[in-house]
Parts: structure tokens; C-alpha cells; sequence
């Protein structure tokens, strides 16, 4: 049974300049002459953890986070009042990914992405596989209609209390349409009372659908009002269009990643986040290795989920 690598601090961070207003937090840990990592945080605007630097022995591993725009440490934050959303897309993050890993120095990096973290991966090694050498992913999205529809709507059928909560907290007018358009509206709205209903309403429904074991307990970020508000308007944001990736693109273009070992690691209790979507990509995918993890859902601290990762990140350590 493996563990979590022991508590590191960076040995280096900073912001870095990208460009339309944004900075964006920057660390590397771990050995400053070992084999460089990056890791792509979830949400979007989940930011990067001190418990993320963990999956890699540090002796072994030159592990590279940031705060993907507007999350975490990075400016400005999509909590701010008046925020502008407009130059926060997946396309812009794909080329934050390449001024960050130039600005550091990598030529070649393994990329680990947990969740929307793994769409952006995805992305990110189908236009640009030269400079990944391997992929861990875990909890896989990549981020569909059709998963933003059932993540949103469909998995309500496991969960109707909750979800009735959740399409309450649209106006009535709404209900039957695009719960994402709807609740990105509310987040966006000029008074902040409302914002931070809805950001509450929102973030219940998304605690909501990890929770699928008796002794979960709900992450402590979610207390934070801050955290709340931007998580949401980014998680909508993104998802009111489609991650702007075309429909089916990152499953169609998988054997561009042909060459590049990847373990895929998934929760066969991820009721958000069904297996059928880590089970077609890994048989699109020339190279890689679908795990699944039986006692699992979504949330990465379920039962099997670090054993999983630590392991994959070791065979890779070589």
C-alpha cells in the first residue's frame, strides 16, 4: 500500500507574466535535477495544493504547479468584482502551459492532470506530444456536452433530493433549460448577495456528487466564500462553451498521443464522471492503461485513489 510522499515546500515560485492582465502563480519542488513533472489542477479554478506536490518522489521527481488563470494565487481572481472572463479560455491556458515551461527552462515534461485537470492534458498533449514523455491522469473528463449535460442533469437520478435543491437555485424560467447558463448568469450578477448564493448553491451540488462514501468528508475549501465564487464562475464558464474544444475532438485526436505511455486512473463509483469516458480514450489511446479503482468515486482521497497514483508516478520515476 502506497502513501503520499512526505510535505515538501517549493524551492522555487513566482508570477509569471502571460499577458491580457493575468500573473500567474508558479512553484517547483522536489529535485531541481530530476525529471520534470507538471501537474494541471482540476475545477477549472480548483488551484493547485500543497498535497499535489505529494504524488512524486520528491528525491526522483522536479515537480513543476501553478494556478491556472484566475484560481489560487494567481491575478486576478475570478472572485473580484467585474471580473472579466472574456481572456480566460482553454486556448489561452494551453499557452500559459508553453510560456510557463519555457520560462522555466523544460524542454520535455510527464503531465498530470486530475479531473478537468486531465481534459486540459489532454489538450495540451494532442498539440503539443513532443514535449510530454508520459501521462498519469486520474478522474477523467473530457469535458463533453454530453458529460456537462448528465454532470449537471442526468446524474440527478442518483441524487434527487440535491438535485432538486440545485435546479431550485435557478429562476423558475431557467429550470428547463442550461443549468450552467442559468447559474452562470446568477454568479456573474452585479449583487454580490446573489453571487454568493449561487456560488453556495453551486458548490453544494458539486460536494454532492463525491460524496459516496459514508465517512466522506466535504474538502475545506469549500468553506472559503472567495474560493466558492470563483471556482463557480470558472466551472461555468468554461463549460457554458464547451471547454472550447469541439465536440469529440480530444477522443477522435487520441492517436496523436500514440508513443506516449499513459496510465489512466478512474473510480468505478465516479457517478459524475461515468468510466465509460477513461474506458473509450484508453481504447483510443495506443500506449496506455486504464485502472480501475472498485471502492472509488470522483474525489481523490477515496479509497485506492492515492495508492493508484503514487504507483504510477513511480513506475514512471525510472
Amino acid at each position: 500500500m502506497a502513501d503520499l510522499f512526505a510535505p515538501i515546500e517549493p524551492y522555487d515560485h513566482g508570477l509569471l507574466d502571460v499577458g491580457d492582465g493575468h500573473r500567474v502563480y508558479w512553484e517547483v519542488c522536489g529535485n531541481p535535477a530530476g525529471k520534470p513533472a507538471l501537474v494541471l489542477h482540476g475545477g477549472p479554478g480548483s488551484g493547485c495544493t500543497p498535497g499535489a506536490r505529494r504524488s512524486f518522489d520528491p528525491r526522483v521527481y522536479r515537480i513543476v504547479l501553478f494556478d491556472q488563470r484566475g484560481s489560487g494565487r494567481s491575478t486576478p481572481h475570478a472572485s473580484a468584482p467585474g471580473i472579466d472572463l472574456s481572456t480566460n479560455t482553454t486556448a489561452h491556458l494551453l499557452a500559459d502551459i508553453e510560456r510557463l515551461r519555457t520560462h522555466i527552462g523544460i524542454e520535455r515534461w510527464l503531465v498530470f492532470g486530475g479531473s478537468w485537470g486531465s481534459t486540459l492534458a489532454l489538450a495540451y498533449a494532442e498539440r503539443h506530444p513532443g514535449r510530454v514523455t508520459e501521462m498519469v491522469l486520474v478522474s477523467i473528463a473530457t469535458t463533453t456536452p454530453a458529460e456537462i449535460d448528465w454532470i449537471t442533469r442526468g446524474v440527478g437520478m442518483f441524487f434527487p433530493e440535491a438535485w432538486a435543491r440545485f435546479q431550485g437555485g435557478a429562476p423558475e424560467s431557467d429550470r428547463g433549460g442550461s443549468l450552467v447558463d442559468a447559474y452562470h448568469r446568477l454568479l456573474m450578477h452585479p449583487d454580490p448577495a446573489v453571487c454568493e448564493t449561487a456560488a453556495r448553491d453551486w458548490c453544494d451540488w458539486e460536494m454532492t456528487l463525491v460524496d459516496v462514501h459514508p465517512s466522506h468528508k466535504p474538502n475545506p475549501r469549500y468553506e472559503n466564500p472567495a474560493f466558492r465564487l470563483g471556482f463557480a464562475r470558472l466551472v461555468t464558464h468554461y463549460w457554458r462553451h464547451g471547454a472550447w474544444l469541439e465536440d469529440g475532438a480530444l477522443l477522435r485526436d487520441a492517436g496523436r498521443l500514440a508513443g506516449i505511455p499513459g496510465i489512466l486512473i478512474h473510480g468505478r463509483l465516479d457517478l459524475g464522471g461515468p468510466l465509460v469516458t477513461p474506458w473509450r480514450l484508453a481504447n483510443a489511446w495506443p500506449g496506455s492503461e486504464l485502472i480501475v479503482v472498485g471502492g472509488a468515486g470522483h474525489d481523490a482521497r477515496d479509497p485506492g485513489m492515492t495508492e493508484s497514483v503514487v504507483a504510477a508516478t513511480n513506475r514512471f520515476a525510472s
